[in-house]
């Protein structure tokens, strides 16, 4: 089976005016043009290449998160994939028509009707007439514009624009769905909608999508590959696990590794009895800490603080605030369970301190990171009221235990 996007070498190269170019009128312009042609901007600009030498395959019904940090390259990517912008230099094959949401109103015209939109739109994607009106009951039905469809888009609000568009990319039946992170301007019950459409047409339709996001908890539920951008360049590629662990890793680049620990050998996470890295808000947060010291703790105290990823602090507990004695041990294992941890989405890290009595024996910053998400895959459900300070919020149940 041949892959249904082929990209070989990509680049694409921008041009940088500096602030300190000077103004000029047109007829200093030109003057200076005629003068010297070359010398007019060739001080006052640089070349940028905000995507570099990447080369990578999809096949067909593969769900793909492109993920980096800002400015990495992955809009660009998008753009050269939906044929916006080609590119500098290599190549892409695509075997397949490709339905794109990049920003709210792509490929609209504000002085059309919903109604003409859906047409003109998917003439652009390559549809037949007919094919567009045996979508376009179930299009406006998602988009949740019927009473709206025959007025111009320009007295649209954002929301309805973008829940036309989607509707418009997700039913017409291109084989490709390119999807930017445009969709973190909805509200929770449409995004939920639009994962659930996007899941539903890539394990029932056999479609491929490819899915920009910052939310590493939805890549993950969503997406089974991924690429990560550092750069302009392709800095990992594979499973989509393995691709968001590289990716973490990278925010945090001089952060102790749990190894470094002088006493603490492993930390272990799991949520609901299965390890993992990403959590369903409103899920359990249960971790193993294997600790082996030089002596005997007598009245040991292990607590956690949870921060995110801006490192503000959320949440921190210990053994001896919530009265639980821990027994005497030198080489073992804690288990520390929070039976529900209702967070906001996002990347989240955890402190652990170790001590004896009133004393602390160590502190190890960011020792593991974890992601939040709203979605759960399975029953497609939004978790509700999560909270940025648990603080403020009387967590029962917490429990420390010395397992055997």
């Amino acid at each position: 089976m041949l892959p249904i996007i082929e990209a070989h070498n990509i680049g694409k190269k921008f041009r940088i005016f500096h602030k300190d170019m000077p103004y000029l009128s047109l007829r200093d312009n030109i003057v200076s043009y005629i003068k010297n042609p070359v010398r007019l901007f060739q001080n006052h600009t640089e070349e940028f290449w905000a995507l570099k030498d990447v080369s990578f395959e999809v096949m067909p019904g593969e769900s793909v998160g492109i993920i980096g940090k800002n400015g990495a390259g992955k809009s660009t990517l998008l753009k050269i994939l939906s044929r916006i912008t080609p590119p500098t230099t290599g190549k892409i094959t695509l075997r397949g028509r490709v339905a794109s949401l990049l920003e709210v109103g792509t490929g609209f015209h504000p002085e059309l009707t919903g109604r003409e939109n859906v047409f003109f739109n998917g003439a652009i994607l390559g549809m037949k007439r007919s094919e567009i009106k045996q979508k376009f009951d179930e299009i406006v039905a998602f988009a949740g514009v019927e009473k709206f469809i025959d007025t111009p888009l320009k007295h649209y609000s954002s929301g309805m624009q973008l829940r036309l568009a989607f509707a418009v990319a997700a039913f017409l039946e291109a084989e490709i769905l390119v999807v930017d992170e445009v969709l973190a301007v909805g509200d929770a019950e449409f995004q939920k909608k639009c994962l659930g459409k996007m899941e539903d047409v890539t394990k029932n339709e056999g479609r491929t999508v490819l899915f920009v996001s910052h939310n590493m908890g939805t890549i993950m539920g969503l997406c089974n590959k991924g690429i990560f951008l550092r750069q302009g360049k392709i800095s990992f590629a594979g499973n989509i696990y393995e691709t968001t662990r590289k990716y973490l890793d990278s925010l945090y680049s001089g952060t102790p590794a749990p190894l470094n620990s002088k006493w603490i050998r492993k930390v272990e996470l799991f949520s609901n009895g299965i390890q993992t890295e990403s959590i369903i808000s409103g899920n359990s947060l249960e971790l193993i800490v294997h600790i082996n010291h030089s002596k005997v703790l007598t009245s040991p105290v292990i607590g956690i603080i949870i921060k995110d990823i801006q490192n503000n602090y959320i949440l921190g507990v210990n053994n001896r605030n919530y009265g639980i004695r821990l027994s005497d041990f030198q080489e073992g294992k804690v288990l520390i369970r929070i039976p529900t941890l209702p967070l906001y989405e996002g990347t989240y890290h955890i402190d652990i301190r170790l001590g004896e009595n009133f004393r602390d024996i160590e502190i190890v910053e960011n020792i593991i990171k974890f992601e939040v998400t709203l979605w759960d895959t399975d029953s497609h459900i939004i978790t509700e009221k999560p909270y940025k300070d648990l603080n403020k919020l009387l967590i029962r149940g917490i429990d420390f235990k010395v397992l055997t």
